[in-house]
């Protein structure tokens, strides 16, 4: 198998007496969607902020291609190439969708928009952001006001935003959450595809989603990964059966 593009060896976070995350050791590999599942409370998303640097782990280790990534701030992982989308919208809402996805693009290259900026960057700037806009189908849209957009037109320019980093890997909290069926049914489509232009890490509450897009899953429980596997050993496991998937396995 392929090295990772990204793993954590041991990784540990508690709040007082609670364990969040306790000795969780993954990884993801090129083309790969590897989804995180577990019940609410599990430590899904404090895992999430961890590998993305909003939290930081009391023990452990952080890898992005090789590189030890641990101690380094939220915004130089992106830089270095991992992408987030978020479980709650962090877009500039009263911003216009190219802005939303300009101002990622500028951030991708540790500089800031200014009026005196060389013509040349600004307009591979404003290219790599229509790039993006069009990567996710929202070209169409780029002057339209952040808050007019529908929740899955929000989740679609978070994941150009996030296309504007160039990412070596991308960290997806509950992307289908608030989604229809429909919604969702489209996003999945999207997001299998987008896997070949860098791994995903999901994490997701929508069964149907992960089973139809994961090549392995991990099962979270209070902190701790009880199963890692495919879709098939996942769905087998009297263990994950009990502890969270029941009968929608």
């Amino acid at each position: 198998m392929s090295e990772p593009v990204l793993a954590t060896h041991g990784l540990m976070k508690s709040f007082g007496a609670l364990i969040a995350t306790d000795n969780v050791s993954i990884d993801l590999h090129p083309g790969e969607i590897h989804a995180i599942i577990g019940p609410n409370g599990a430590g899904k998303s404090t895992l999430i902020g961890q590998i993305s640097g909003s939290l930081a782990s009391d023990a452990g280790r952080i890898e992005l291609l090789g590189q030890d990534v641990t101690r380094l701030r939220t915004a130089a992982r992106a830089q270095a190439g991992l992408g987030r989308t978020f479980q709650i919208s962090a877009l500039a809402m009263e911003d216009s969708v190219f802005e939303n996805v300009l101002l990622g693009a500028v951030a991708a290259t540790s500089g800031a928009w200014s009026l005196f900026m060389p013509v040349a960057r600004k307009v591979a700037l404003t290219e790599r952001a229509m790039q993006a806009l069009d990567r996710v189908g929202l070209a169409y849209a780029k002057d339209t006001r952040c808050a007019d957009l529908s929740h899955g037109q929000r989740r679609q320019l978070e994941v150009a935003v996030a296309l504007t980093l160039a990412p070596k890997a991308f960290l997806m909290d509950e992307p289908m959450a608030g989604l229809g069926a429909e919604g969702s049914r489209n996003l999945t489509g999207f997001l299998d595809g987008l896997r070949s232009e860098a791994p995903i890490l999901l994490v997701e509450h929508d069964m149907d989603a992960v089973f139809a897009l994961a090549d392995r899953i991990s099962v979270l429980v209070y902190g701790r990964v009880i199963a890692t596997g495919t879709v098939e050993d996942i769905r087998a496991s009297d263990a994950v059966r009990e502890a969270y998937l029941g009968e929608s396995a």
